[in-house]
């Protein structure tokens, strides 16, 4: 015991809520896996019992085989139970129970929150937690209760019309992409308050916390003056701005395709509703194979850039893409530093947007080239399957129940770096911080 105590003291924070995570997938892959979960006579072998686990833990929806048709109903509810874990965190969860219990959190405890929730200091990381525990129970209680209710004109029985209800909001609120219908959200393509209530409860689990929870104090300050943060301003504008302009790029390039002969409510929802849920969402009202190449290219950039920091959702994040183009701007201009909003950004964060960019260009293109190889799909099909797996999304081209062994390895492991983001699987291999103490001289390179 002493041996494995010091072992697990040796570790570093980002390497233990790793460990944390793959703790979690071995848990669910036994929780799924129990024939309590299934439906009579469903065939269910390891390697799609892990890719479940895998993309419901880092809730990306991507599944080699069909929730409805799989699952029976205690197995939604685990399905649902492990989407929570994903969504929220893993540490956030624990950290939950450990109030509950009395415990107290010490150092190491908060350094694990402040790496599982993307935090830069300590300091009230725990009232963070229980902020976002209660934000995150409110929101799908709330979108549970309306969908649950208005699903009563849907379904047979209350009880299948709470369980729908219920699981939509976890599923939407989480951005775990997962549905029981067996058709995403296809036979609601047009029932405009259901899109509504989902693409609200999307927005919310994706735009991250720290947001919500800043948008709470400011309506609930009772003092008068109130400032947000410099994150908050980047991360909403650009979350927003992608959303928006989203959704007049899928409406225009499908205009006379797809869309040809819809009204306009028609195209402005379709185009609205997977536009947000290209921000990790993963739920359709349509087929996404029936859009046209240029407009499944432009989803792949949108999914690549994914949702906030410190929220749901994976990808690059919004604020690294706003940074990125802060950092491009400004060079150009032959600025030497970057201000907005009053504020100067750090050198540092803008070196790690640029990291993170290149890095996730490479785990991509090295997967691309992959499933290249072993997968008999098209390019396009193969490049959408990454950018969503990468972006944890969910969308799909129909092709995840057909790909290979290797090619579900593959996804699962970009849905796992997807979600613990791309600078913790680089301090991942690393060890500590270590501070040089000898520079040799430095000595310019010529660059472009």
């Amino acid at each position: 015991m002493n041996k494995w105590k010091l072992r697990l003291q040796a570790l570093t924070p980002v390497q233990l809520i790793v460990s944390y995570y793959f703790l979690a997938v071995t848990v669910s892959v036994i929780l799924l896996s129990l024939p309590v979960a299934h439906k009579p006579g469903v065939e269910w072998s390891f390697i799609d019992g892990l890719f479940t686990a895998v993309s419901a833990v880092s809730v990306t929806g991507l599944t080699s085989i069909s929730t409805a048709e799989t699952f029976s109903t205690p197995g939604i509810f685990i399905l649902a139970f492990v989407l929570q874990f994903g969504g929220i965190g893993i540490m956030s969860l624990g950290t939950f129970v450990w109030l509950i219990m009395g415990k107290k959190i010490g150092l190491k405890e908060r350094q694990l929150i402040m790496t599982d929730q993307n935090q830069t200091n300590l300091s009230g990381t725990v009232n963070l937690i229980k902020q976002i525990i209660i934000l995150m129970l409110i929101i799908e209680f709330l979108g549970g209760l309306i969908l649950s209710v208005y699903f009563l004109s849907y379904y047979d029985t209350w009880q299948e019309a709470f369980l729908h209800g219920f699981f939509t909001s976890i599923s939407a609120t989480t951005n775990g992409g997962f549905d029981i219908t067996g058709q995403s959200l296809i036979p609601f393509a047009h029932d405009y308050f259901v899109q509504f209530i989902v693409m609200l409860l999307i927005i919310l689990g994706a735009i991250g916390f720290p947001v919500l929870i800043e948008v709470k104090d400011f309506l609930f300050n009772k003092r008068k003056k109130f400032r947000f943060t410099l994150f908050t301003k980047i991360t909403t504008i650009t979350f927003f701005l992608l959303v928006i302009g989203g959704t007049i790029l899928i409406a225009s390039l499908e205009y006379r395709y797809f869309f040809k002969g819809m009204d306009w409510h028609e195209v402005f929802f379709y185009s609205l509703f997977q536009s947000t849920a290209t921000r990790s969402g993963g739920l359709a009202t349509l087929d996404i194979s029936a859009f046209t190449e240029t407009t499944l290219l432009a989803l792949c950039a949108l999914m690549f850039i994914g949702a906030s920091p410190s929220s749901v959702g994976g990808g690059i994040r919004t604020t690294t893409f706003a940074l990125n183009l802060l950092f491009l701007f400004h060079f150009a201009r032959g600025n030497k530093s970057i201000k907005i909003f009053k504020r100067e950004l750090h050198e540092e964060d803008l070196m790690k947007s640029v990291v993170v960019t290149m890095m996730a260009f490479m785990i991509c293109f090295f997967a691309v080239f992959i499933l290249t190889i072993t997968e008999p799909f098209t390019f396009t099909e193969i490049l959408f399957e990454v950018c969503s797996a990468f972006g944890t999304t969910g969308l799909s081209m129909g092709i995840t129940p057909q790909l290979s062994n290797i090619g579900k390895i593959v996804i699962m492991i970009l849905m796992f770096i997807g979600r613990i983001g791309i600078i913790t699987f680089l301090f991942l291999i690393g060890t500590k911080e270590k501070k040089d103490n000898y520079h040799y001289p430095k000595e310019r390179v010529s660059i472009g």
